[in-house]
């Protein structure tokens, strides 16, 4: 709690126990012995239960003037301010039953409403402000012979920084020198700590664990991974959702309304029907008490606000609440496949050696003919066989475009390719029908054996499909430009619901433009499409799509520019989990929606029969405002990132 809190709760509790010990001298003394008339004893109670009104909402009563001088006449503090000094001024009124206590009342708990919004919105900025102290506070450079500690805004892409075991990266760069343990989890929510050594790529807000470390900014600060993280998030709630900025413009006409039905109901049946006045503006004074718009006002805002919260918690940041809302009426979820459904990496995943070779003979071969080779089909053979190839071992290397390549390795004549490879030598090769990548090997023109090699699929992401559509989301699509055979079996094995391959960049977008159709010409009002891509080469998908999701894509400005909502992991459960949260917030939203609006109506329409008496009014605005705000709390409740 801030010292703002602090003071209002401070002032709620003189004001509370004014308005107790005022109530028990109404009560248990005889104020009309002690006066000596009905009249000065009523007075006696105006100015009793005056202190604690003043106590408790003076600063409310000036806004409401104040506003009123700027030409801002109706808002909720006017409405509070007529009702309850209305309430006092039925003193005027001999015939009238005093209605000091509940206009002190009135106010008292106004306060404390205000008091609990204030808490709540502080609640939803600590999740938020948790990223913010991601912010580094200064940047380690050497200067004549020393380090010093300078802005991380004065330092340019080139420029040498020393980062200190404890402290965080304070701009994106390259590892120089050194070796450190990474913790990530201020920004992914993952714990397990990475390892980074020379000529690995960091990104500011991260913090180093052990090692001193020397790195090369790449990025000036305004430009780095923490600074565009900071701005997205404090921008989030300037995009409102479509509900959220009904809300708003529906208070905008909702309150003079009411206002305007609160002048007739005190003075049309007085003057018209010659009915009691004290009768109808103390009814009057009822209803502008009960229309107070503070409960939906408050708490529709305050539920994105907290959505948009937790998702911070849950490693998910979304840009705005229009964005969450689109989120929850996600309907088909559209995927890229490399970078996001598998690894991104080729890597071998099977050595099949011919009779009479091992399958570390055969990587061990294949990798010294590949040695000379920059193909990330030779990388990969190369790291498969985990040892450092000797050069000296290997003569006579030629690489043949689109087929493979050929070396002779401790003298022997290596093939290592396609099968047009081993056909136009005339090997004798056993075909593997494996979907990925398939290198032959032929030692001496006799086939050796194959390696397959593919991109493999993230362990996680089975589970992502599942827990979408445990979530609701009627179909998940893979839009790919990798083989048709490659992506069927990635599909098949995942659970997707359709696939589509063969994929040029401008070709995703068509087929995002035909799933957009289709999503939109079912007639099911607001749905949505979203695309998850890694938010490196997936720009114009992630643009055209409903809401682009960018995953694994802390370091890449495509992503942070083209996303709607960017995962601070590669991990694709964080999808569903992101649905979930957004889903969630809108159900928090209706709830409070429905609840206020019904209460109000119900207690409007007592008031104007004169069924509902101030205590009932105090109730469907305070309290109902009070539970709205608490209901609207349960959307920062997110919990961490599991990790594993």
């Amino acid at each position: 709690m801030n010292k703002k809190q602090k003071r209002m709760r401070n002032r709620i509790i003189v004001a509370l126990a004014l308005f107790a010990c005022a109530w028990a001298v109404e009560t248990f003394a005889p104020l009309e012995a002690w006066t000596g008339s009905e009249t000065g004893a009523l007075w006696v109670e105006f100015a009793l239960f005056l202190v604690p009104y003043l106590v408790a909402g003076y600063d409310v009563v000036l806004k409401a003037f104040r506003n009123i001088g700027h030409g801002q006449v109706f808002d909720e503090d006017f409405l509070m301010t007529v009702a309850t000094i209305g309430a006092f001024a039925l003193v005027l009124f001999p015939s009238s039953e005093p209605h000091m206590a509940e206009g002190a009342a009135v106010m008292l708990f106004f306060q404390v409403g205000e008091l609990f919004q204030s808490y709540a919105v502080g609640k939803s900025r600590e999740s938020i402000a948790e990223l913010m102290d991601i912010a580094p506070d200064y940047a380690n450079v050497e200067r004549d012979g020393r380090l010093v500690q300078v802005d991380p805004y004065e330092l340019s892409p080139g420029d040498v920084i020393v980062v200190k075991p404890g402290e965080r990266v304070p701009l994106d760069g390259i590892v120089t020198s050194g070796t450190s343990q990474m913790d990530t989890s201020s920004l992914t929510g993952e714990s397990v700590p990475r390892t980074v050594r020379d000529g690995d790529e960091v990104i500011s807000g991260c913090v180093n664990m052990t090692g001193v470390l020397t790195v090369a900014v790449t990025k000036p600060f305004a430009q780095s991974t923490v600074s565009r993280i900071l701005e997205l998030v404090e921008n989030a709630s300037d995009k409102k959702a479509r509900t959220e900025s009904f809300i708003t413009r529906f208070a905008r006409y909702y309150t003079p309304a009411v206002v305007g039905v609160a002048a007739a109901l005190a003075v049309l049946p007085p003057l018209l029907l010659g009915q009691p006045w004290e009768t109808w503006v103390e009814r009057g004074l009822v209803f502008l008490v009960v229309s107070c718009p503070c409960a939906l006002v408050i708490s529709v805002p305050l539920s994105f606000f907290g959505g948009i919260g937790g998702a911070s918690r849950a490693g998910v940041l979304v840009k705005g609440s229009n964005y969450l809302e689109a989120l929850a009426h996600a309907k088909v979820v559209a995927f890229d496949k490399t970078g996001t459904l598998t690894s991104g990496t080729f890597e071998v995943v099977s050595v099949k050696p011919a009779a009479g070779r091992t399958a570390e003979e055969l990587l061990e071969t294949a990798a010294l003919a590949e040695s000379f080779s920059d193909h990330p089909i030779a990388l990969s053979v190369r790291r498969a066989a985990r040892q450092e190839t000797d050069g000296s071992r290997v003569r006579d290397a030629q690489e043949f475009g689109g087929h493979g390549v050929s070396a002779v390795v401790d003298g022997a004549a290596v093939l290592i390719g396609n099968d047009k490879l081993m056909a136009e030598h005339a090997v004798d090769f056993v075909a593997d029908d494996a979907v990925g990548t398939v290198l032959y090997v032929a030692v001496d023109g006799s086939f050796a054996g194959s390696i397959v090699i593919a991109d493999r699929i993230k362990p996680q992401s089975a589970q992502a499909i599942a827990d979408l559509h445990k979530e609701g989301i009627r179909r998940t699509v893979m839009l790919t430009g990798d083989r048709a055979d490659v992506a069927r079996a990635i599909a098949e094995r995942l659970g997707l619901d359709d696939v589509r391959s063969q994929l040029l960049p401008q070709q995703k977008v068509e087929q995002v433009e035909m799933l957009l159709a289709e999503v939109h010409g079912q007639g099911r009002g607001r749905d949505t499409l979203a695309f998850v891509g890694d938010g490196i080469n997936d720009a114009p998908v992630l643009m055209r799509a409903d809401v682009g999701v960018a995953m694994g894509a802390l370091g890449s400005d495509a992503a942070i520019e083209a996303a709607d909502v960017v995962l601070m992991d590669d991990d694709p459960v964080s999808i569903a989990r992101a649905v979930n949260i957004a889903k969630k917030t809108l159900s928090i939203v209706w709830q409070n929606i429905v609840f206020a609006l019904g209460v109000k109506f119900a207690v409007l329409a007592l008031a104007s029969l004169g069924l509902a008496n101030m205590w009932m009014a105090v109730f469907a605005d305070v309290g109902v405002a009070v539970i709205a705000i608490l209901n609207a709390m349960r959307a920062m409740n997110v919990p961490r990132k599991p990790i594993g």
